[in-house]
């Protein structure tokens, strides 16, 4: 008999003896369903009535995200990428488009309805694989995005007469593939650890799709370096990043702010002529707004980062805080609060975007034919048509 196949009738086996479907060991290591076998002081009612809430209000902040995401990448793509900052606002929003996504399909199969409705796929494994990885560290991607966002502006108010030379279209398009490439790619060496198999559950009289360790001997220490790196450490530093920058542009703001009214008093007493003020007022308003719009998604974003920083802060420091230890139930409640709060904050950026950046109102409106000057426009021309 083949080695593998002596190997997985061994597993089989293994899992017929198994009371709980839900439940699968292997020699190397343990794949369980969380949210049915989980150790810790919350009961699993109380787990699921908790999952239940969550989750919901969750699902209707994601089903917001992608509606909004998808219009912000259509409003971004008529504006234009001449500007580097569009490019990177896109990237941002196909990125919190593809949370949201991932988002809506973890946390469907989270919901206990949907997950104890006896379907032929264990819902909690196979999403983790399918879409809960991918969706952690697409979060990543976002993170890093807003950090380079956030320092982008940083360095127009450092240098304003260089950035242009440094921060070009070009530039920016390059970083957003670096950032996709080192925030995403670390995902694909889950598949090295694992893979689909279906299991036969006589005691069910049915078979389910699920997941088991491969069996290689590098994985847990592949696993292990990519938990640390990319599970830790990358998260909180992009995290840092957008504190530090954020602290700097909103000092700044206030400096400005003081600034255009010392400006605005010794251009009125000068000879100036009002072309010239007026020039000058429209550029630095535009300035501001932009760094304003800034301020306000990278306030949002530490407000919703915030439980993911310190779920990863907790999981480095306690081992029992995580799966299959103590307190497994309370890290999975957990994780599903940061589900909710990233998707809280994937769906807001375009209120941000409507409410600052002036092209992007107009584009809009324009795209709805919400644009009330060109609606009276139409009702007067309609108006002469009928009565002339």
């Amino acid at each position: 008999m083949d080695p593998s196949e002596a190997q997985n009738t061994r597993f089989a086996a293994e899992v017929v003896m198994t009371e709980n479907p839900f439940e699968v060991w292997t020699d190397q290591n343990k794949v369980s369903s969380p949210g049915i076998v989980a150790s810790g002081f919350l009961t699993d009612a109380q787990l699921d009535i908790s999952l239940l809430i969550l989750i919901s209000f969750s699902q209707i902040f994601n089903i917001a995200g992608i509606i909004g995401n998808i219009l912000n990448i259509v409003v971004l793509a008529k504006l234009g990428y001449s500007e580097p900052s569009n490019i990177s606002l896109t990237a941002l929003a196909a990125s919190d488009l593809s949370c949201a996504v991932l988002s809506t399909w973890s946390g469907l199969c989270f919901l206990p309805p949907f997950r104890d409705s006896n379907l032929p796929f264990d819902t909690i494994n196979v999403s983790s694989l399918t879409g809960a990885f991918l969706w952690a560290y697409m979060t990543r991607t976002s993170a890093w995005i807003t950090a380079f966002i956030s320092f982008e502006r940083c360095l127009c108010v450092l240098m304003p007469l260089k950035v242009k030379r440094l921060i070009t279209t070009k530039t920016t398009l390059r970083a957003m593939v670096i950032i996709v490439i080192l925030t995403t790619f670390p995902y694909f060496s889950s598949y090295f650890g694992y893979r689909f198999v279906w299991i036969k559950y006589p005691h069910l009289n049915a078979t389910i799709l699920n997941i088991i360790s491969r069996g290689n001997d590098y994985f847990p220490l592949l696993e292990t370096i990519v938990m640390i790196i990319c599970g830790v450490i990358q998260p909180l530093l992009a995290f840092i990043i957008v504190i530090v920058c954020t602290i700097f542009l909103t000092v700044q703001l206030k400096k400005m702010s003081s600034w255009r009214k010392t400006a605005t008093s010794v251009d009125s007493r000068a000879n100036s002529t009002p072309s010239d003020a007026a020039v000058r007022s429209s550029s630095s308003n535009r300035d501001v707004r932009l760094i304003r719009m800034v301020v306000a998604i990278a306030s949002i974003f530490i407000v919703c980062f915030t439980p993911t920083c310190v779920q990863l802060v907790c999981t480095a420091m306690f081992k029992e805080f995580f799966y299959f230890g103590v307190y497994e139930r309370l890290f999975f409640l957990i994780s599903i609060l940061t589900l909710l709060c990233q998707s809280v904050n994937g769906s807001l950026n375009i209120i941000m975007y409507y409410n600052m950046a002036s092209k992007y109102r107009i584009t809009l409106r324009r795209l709805f034919d919400l644009d009330s000057k060109n609606k009276t426009n139409l009702l007067q021309f309609r108006a002469r048509k009928i009565f002339l």
